[in-house]
């Protein structure tokens, strides 16, 4: 079986470093594991890999689809298999690098091919915010066993499960059932790149500060000039949501930085809980080792 090489983590971990000295070593290519660096002109937000670091190892899908698109992680498996096939045909090794859990199960594990209903899901949301709480109630009774697995917190997902139950009239733990390649094609090797806590949280807010330096703002006032609506799927991005906040008078510049740093630490710390379900997964402590160190890990497990 064709093996995959995973590189996965939270942002700000360093994924890219590590991904880019063993890609060198192993004649490897990189490949877009990120829901945010496959948009274009998401640049400075998204700390998307810079044009020397792609030189220098070939990498694919980041920038590829524009903001306006509907883009979804069944999306993602076709072109990320189809590029998967290239790099392997190429004789050299696939390396997936990024931080989206979901994309990495849609490859895994397959995925529901049930397209979404944007009436249904406006008119779910008008219920949630007429009646919060309305939804994870009805989630309950139509389906018990997936509210168990979802935050009643995380209304997209609370959502998701609803709509494919009004949709197919069948679960969404039913549908993953029979979505579930027997199978795969390609052997995942994972690994996950972690921190001490302090530190990556440290490594979040100096990024933060070196994203603002670099032009973010720039970069957020140029997307919506260029006619991208603030309702795009792409813009709710941390970063990004944030500075349109801020652009728009609703937050100060101060407030703007806190909540761009407290919304990534959150997002990095249910990006760590979602990896810990992949019990193949080998993770690394990138505080307790050094980068050559753990490209040598790494690499003698892949050749």
């Amino acid at each position: 079986m064709n093996t995959v090489l995973v590189i996965a983590g939270p942002t700000a971990v360093g994924k890219t470093k590590v991904s880019v000295e063993i890609a060198r070593r192993i004649n490897g290519e990189i490949i877009c594991m990120d829901s945010r660096q496959i948009y274009s002109h998401l640049i400075i937000g998204t700390a998307m890999p810079d044009e020397e670091t792609k030189q220098m190892i070939p990498h694919h899908l980041f920038g590829s689809i524009d903001p306006g698109t509907h883009f979804t992680a069944f999306d993602y498996k076709k072109i990320a298999e189809k590029k998967i096939g290239e790099v392997l045909n190429r004789g050299n090794i696939p390396i997936l690098v990024g931080g989206t859990g979901l994309y990495l199960d849609a490859l895994r594990k397959g995925f529901l091919n049930v397209k979404s209903d944007y009436g249904l899901r406006t008119y779910l949301r008008k219920l949630e915010k007429n009646n919060p709480g309305v939804l994870r109630k009805i989630l309950v009774d139509l389906d018990p066993q997936r509210a168990q697995k979802i935050h009643p917190n995380d209304l997209k997902r609370i959502i998701r499960a609803i709509e494919i139950y009004v949709v197919t009239g069948i679960k969404m733990g039913d549908i993953v059932k029979e979505n579930r390649q027997s199978d795969n094609t390609f052997d995942y090797r994972i690994f996950i790149l972690d921190r001490e806590r302090q530190e990556l949280h440290e490594r979040i807010n100096k990024r933060v500060h070196q994203m603002i330096d670099e032009g973010l703002i720039e970069e957020v006032q140029n997307l919506l000039s260029s006619g991208y609506p603030t309702t795009l799927n792409a813009l709710n991005t941390i970063g990004y949501k944030e500075v349109i906040q801020y652009l728009y008078g609703k937050i100060d510049f101060n407030e703007m930085i806190h909540q761009i740093k407290v919304n990534t630490r959150n997002y990095a710390r249910r990006q760590i809980i979602y990896f810990r379900k992949i019990e193949s997964a080998k993770w690394i402590n990138l505080s307790k080792t050094n980068q050559e160190d753990v490209v040598d890990q790494i690499v003698s497990e892949i050749i």
